[in-house]
């Protein structure tokens, strides 16, 4: 029997979503500086949005808000997915890796969005 996350980061969705959000951030601020108010800015903003979303929808009373919010989070991948690879193709970095962990990310969100809808 699987015990109830008690808190946001109790869930593994959230733990992977934070580290990807702190990798973005070592990412980015490799970035050149012409780009801080540009792509490091919209990345950044991105990564955060899913864990924020996911901690949000969290405490949420009803499975429509919950769901809502993780859902938020799933098109916030998406925008990452993007950012991933302008990333690439501009020479920023290597992004494989985030790419990886986008799909991890984003298979634990819609498991976490299935389990809600079934109760």
């Amino acid at each position: 029997m699987r015990i109830p996350a008690k808190f946001f980061t109790d869930l593994e969705a959230w733990q992977n979503a934070h580290a990807f959000v702190l990798e973005v951030y070592r990412l980015t601020a490799k970035f050149p500086s012409e780009e801080r108010f540009g792509l490091t800015s919209q990345f950044r903003r991105a990564a955060v949005s899913v864990p924020a979303n996911i901690a949000e929808g969290f405490r949420k009373y009803t499975i429509a808000d919950k769901a809502r919010f993780l859902n938020i989070a799933e098109g916030s991948l998406e925008e990452y997915r993007y950012y991933c690879i302008l990333v690439q193709d501009l020479g920023y970095g290597n992004t494989i890796k985030l790419q990886e962990a986008l799909d991890v990310i984003a298979g634990q969100l819609a498991a976490y969005l299935r389990r809600l809808r079934a109760q």
